[in-house]
């Protein structure tokens, strides 16, 4: 059985943390949030529950298998929901618009 070289980060505005863990293969994400010690740091920033997680951008399960040389990304919760902020803009713009061509 080989062993699998992952990557782990979870980035704040202000800082990030990377920890490269090496696993069993088949190791799952939750196995190395948890061989990372990260999960720890995260609980501490943002608070209790298990952190989204994702590889490359793309959000996973804890049960994910992971493969050699994977980044598993610890994602914070959203502050605001994208749609909401992309329509507060539109309609923003619409309003400046309107007050500007009268």
């Amino acid at each position: 059985m080989s062993a699998l070289e992952i990557e782990v980060v979870f980035a704040l505005p202000q800082r990030c943390w990377r920890r490269r863990v090496t696993l069993a293969e088949g190791a799952t994400a939750a196995q190395a949030l948890a061989a990372s010690g990260l999960e720890t740091v995260y609980r501490e920033h943002v608070g209790e529950g298990t952190p989204p997680l994702g590889l490359y951008g793309r959000k996973v399960r804890p049960a994910q298998v992971l493969k050699s040389c994977d980044r598993l990304e610890i994602y914070r919760p959203l502050t605001a929901d994208p749609r909401q902020r992309r329509r507060a803009r539109v309609d923003a713009r619409r309003r400046r618009d309107r007050s500007g061509a009268g």
